[in-house]
This record gives structure tokens, C-alpha cells and sequence, in this order.
């Protein structure tokens, strides 16, 4: 691959390339109106920009960590007493949904298998739908697994999830809005009538000391679950944070957008054109399964079809989070549901993969 000729040893010049170039695109898919400029905008330009312009970009980690604890605490001020008992309330559902999108995954990756020729266990682990971070780890401890192979699958899904989720949520279907008890109470958070400064200063300290412990206590997307964690229990006892203005909220899209650009390298991808045609049908395939899912959500809950879809959809807490935010779906729900299947996925599906592929692996030795 050739670059530019640029220092590529200085990471200030590339970062500073890195966020002329995300700028850009936020402003661009400002311009252009497109759901969530300043998520999808950045990430475009510097996909573009290190995949064709081949520029030696570089995004700290520490930036896109910032942006997730911006969403975490705006999130977790979504957590009320009376949100906190909805989650409790609908714990069964959680599990069948969760339970029912994986073995769905299970099913769309052996296809997979099957068309590319590719070990099943490397499908299946880069198909695992929230859980990119956990099954690039897994990935690395199973031997025999192809990490290129995973990472490219799970950041495809999560692609496809940014770029198409927007679009669809956005559309007439899901705007529609049934009437019923968690309708009611979409995108409330707790009254707040304080001064923003300094009880904006003790929640952003208490976010960062969260976060910090999160990452050293191993816990699934630290940087996101601790804040979330950390506002939702100081919000539940009584003191209340501010909401955040959408200035801020864009900023930590932005924050989070140009990370995402670069994960994805197609150019170590082995059997590159099928695999890339056949992540992109089965990322669709996920998504309109998760459509499926949402629709029994709202004929069970009578909740509204942006919540029930934000509920289900196979992405990431945080890209859910902030378009449930866009749309005023219900946050609290849309962040039960997804925390739900993280947590499950970081906890229960690891030992099954492990088991199922040392079972299998014994078998086709006989």
C-alpha cells in the first residue's frame, strides 16, 4: 500500500490529517441532511480517505473512549426509578430476544460457511451480533479462529447497522408511534433545575472515574456501560444531572465516528470479493430479522416501532443509543434491551462457543 508522503512516524500530522479529513465529512452529511451527520459523516470520509486516498491516518483511542463517555452519561440519565422497573418487568423477553437473534446469527453464519468455504467457527464467532471488542478477544484465545477474518465480519455488521438502521428508523414505518403505557413516558429523563455547572463537573468526574474502573475490572465497552452505570445509580438516588445540549451530542458522534472509519481493513481480507458481497447480505439478512423480532416487541408491549427496532437491532449500545436519541424513542428500554444481550454475550456466549467448537472439532476427528 502506498501513502503520501507524509511523516507517517509523526501521529500528531496524521491525526491532524485524520480530523480535517472527518470534519468534512460531518459537514458534508450536515449539508446533505443525512440521519446522524456527525456519526456516519466522519466515518465515510476516513474510511474513504484510508481505503482509496490511501492516507497513513491515525485516531487515538482516547478520543472515540471520550465520545463513548459522553453517550454513556447521556444515556444513563435516561434511568429512572420507573424505567428501572420496566427493565426489571421485562427481563423474560430480554432473554428470548437475545437468545433467538443469536441462534439466528448461528444460522445466517453457517450459510456463510457453507458459500465461502470458510472454517464454520470463524463465521460464526465474527457474526455474533454486539459483542465486537469480546469476540476479536475470543478470536485471539481459540486457536484455529481467523482474527482478520472476524474483525472484518463484525465490523461489517456494525457498518451496515449505522449506515441502514438511520435510513429505515427515519422512514414513515417507523415513525409511526402506538399508543400505549411505555409510549407514554419515550425520551423522558428525570426532572433537572439545578445549575449546569458544577453538578455538570461531578458527573463528568464520576463518568471518568466509572470508566476508569470499568476498564480495569474487565467490564464489556468500559468506557460506555461504567458511565451509563455510574449517572443511572447518582440519578436513581435523587440528584440529577443535566441533559446535554445537541452541540455536545454531535461532538461525541464526531469523537466516535472517525475511530470507526478505521477499523475496517478490506485489503487483508482473504477471498475479499465473496466475502465482503456475502457479510453485506447477511448483515441485511440480520437486520431484517431484528425487524421481525421488533414487530412482536410492539404487538406484545404496544410500545412504539422505533423503540421496539432500536430494542432488537444487532449493533452496538452506543450507535443504538444515540439514534434512539434522534428519534425520541424510549432510552431506557433501548439500552435495557441492548445491555441485556451485551452482558449475555459477554458472559454466556464465550463458554458456549468454546464447548461447541471443541465438541466439533472432536467429531470431525472421528
Amino acid at each position: 500500500m502506498k501513502y503520501l508522503p507524509i511523516n507517517s512516524d509523526d501521529k500528531r500530522i496524521r491525526f491532524l490529517i485524520t480530523l480535517v479529513i472527518a470534519l468534512i465529512g460531518g459537514i458534508l452529511f450536515t449539508f446533505i441532511h443525512t440521519p446522524i451527520p456527525w456519526l456516519l459523516g466522519p466515518m465515510t470520509a476516513v474510511l474513504i480517505g484510508a481505503r482509496l486516498v490511501k492516507l497513513p491516518l491515525f485516531w487515538p483511542r482516547y478520543i472515540r473512549d471520550t465520545g463513548l463517555i459522553i453517550v454513556g452519561y447521556s444515556i444513563g440519565l435516561s434511568f429512572t426509578k420507573d424505567a428501572l422497573s420496566q427493565i426489571f418487568e421485562k427481563l423474560p423477553s430480554m432473554l428470548l430476544m437475545t437468545v433467538t437473534l443469536v441462534v439466528f446469527c448461528a444460522g445466517i453464519a453457517f450459510i456463510v460457511s457453507k458459500l465461502t468455504g470458510v472454517d464454520y467457527a470463524t463465521v460464526l464467532t465474527g457474526s455474533i451480533p454486539g459483542g465486537l471488542s469480546q469476540m476479536i478477544t475470543f478470536a485471539e484465545e481459540v486457536k484455529g479462529i481467523d482474527i482478520t477474518t472476524v474483525t472484518f465480519l463484525q465490523v461489517a455488521r456494525l457498518l451496515m447497522i449505522i449506515f441502514f438502521v438511520p435510513f429505515l428508523i427515519l422512514g414513515p414505518f417507523f415513525q409511526k408511534v402506538n399508543s400505549g403505557p411505555v409510549a407514554d413516558i419515550t425520551h423522558k429523563t428525570a426532572a433537572f433545575s439545578g445549575p449546569f455547572f458544577p453538578t455538570i463537573l461531578l458527573f463528568a468526574v464520576v463518568c471518568v472515574i466509572c470508566a476508569f474502573l470499568g476498564k480495569k475490572l474487565r467490564f464489556p465497552t468500559p468506557f460506555l456501560l461504567a458511565p451509563i452505570i455510574g449517572t443511572a445509580v447518582i440519578n436513581i438516588s435523587g440528584l440529577h444531572g443535566p441533559p446535554l445540549s445537541p452541540t455536545i451530542l454531535d461532538l461525541s458522534q464526531f469523537l466516535i465516528g472517525g475511530y470507526i472509519g478505521l477499523l475496517l481493513k478490506p485489503e487483508k481480507l482473504p477471498h475479499k470479493r465473496k466475502m465482503i458481497t456475502l457479510a453485506l447480505i447477511s448483515g441485511m439478512v440480520m437486520i431484517l430479522g431484528s425487524i421481525g423480532l421488533s414487530l412482536l416487541l410492539v404487538f406484545y408491549y404496544h410500545i412504539s416501532p422505533s423503540t421496539s427496532f432500536l430494542s432488537t437491532a444487532p449493533g452496538g449500545m452506543d450507535q443504538m443509543g444515540i439514534l434512539a436519541h434522534e428519534v425520541h424513542a424510549d432510552l431506557s428500554m433501548v439500552t435495557g434491551y441492548q445491555l441485556f444481550r451485551l452482558l449475555f454475550i459477554y458472559f454466556a456466549v464465550p463458554p458456549i462457543l468454546k464447548l461447541f467448537i471443541r465438541v466439533r472439532r472432536k467429531v470431525k476427528q472421528i
